[in-house]
């Protein structure tokens, strides 16, 4: 086999490996951020389905108190009960860092949360959360969530 045409099969065989040479354009950290930022304003909006939109349908969630749901089904009834025994719920989380896969098929994000209540008790808490993304049919889904609660406070009516 001649030079040239080694040099070329391999050159092609190392970037046609997955994640090999090749970076993640920041445009699926920003995809991200927004989902997060579109998910809060669905929640202050009490909006289930819009939550709900960037769910896989295996999706899990951890809830800060160690509590979980596993499949969209069972998540979206969860917050539906949420906002029915709370009609003032509030949750917020703030992305602090964003990571992307090299395949661009996964990504992980961590950050801050908080949320509170009154109405049938109060409550008002925050912690850290992480969070896996899957990208599925050119579309960036949560693949599930962990939260951990590191301060509270609960006060029953």
């Amino acid at each position: 086999m001649n030079q040239p045409l080694l040099l070329v099969s391999a050159t092609l065989l190392f970037y046609h490996q997955p994640g090999v040479g090749q970076s993640q354009p920041p445009a699926a950290k920003t995809v991200i951020a927004r989902q997060r930022a579109a998910s809060n304003a669905a929640i202050a909006r009490h909006d289930v389905a819009g939550i709900a939109r960037y769910w896989l349908p295996d999706f899990v969630q951890v809830g800060g108190n160690g509590g979980y749901r596993t499949g969209a089904d069972s998540v979206f009834a969860g917050w539906q009960k949420a906002f029915q025994l709370h009609s003032d719920v509030r949750y917020v989380r703030r992305p602090h860092q964003i990571a992307v896969n090299p395949n661009g098929l996964l990504a992980w994000e961590t950050g801050t949360w908080t949320g509170s209540w009154q109405q049938g008790g109060y409550f008002r808490g925050g912690g850290n959360y992480s969070a896996m993304w899957r990208k599925k049919d050119k579309e960036w889904k949560l693949q599930a969530e962990l939260y951990v609660t590191l301060e509270s406070t609960t006060l029953k009516p």
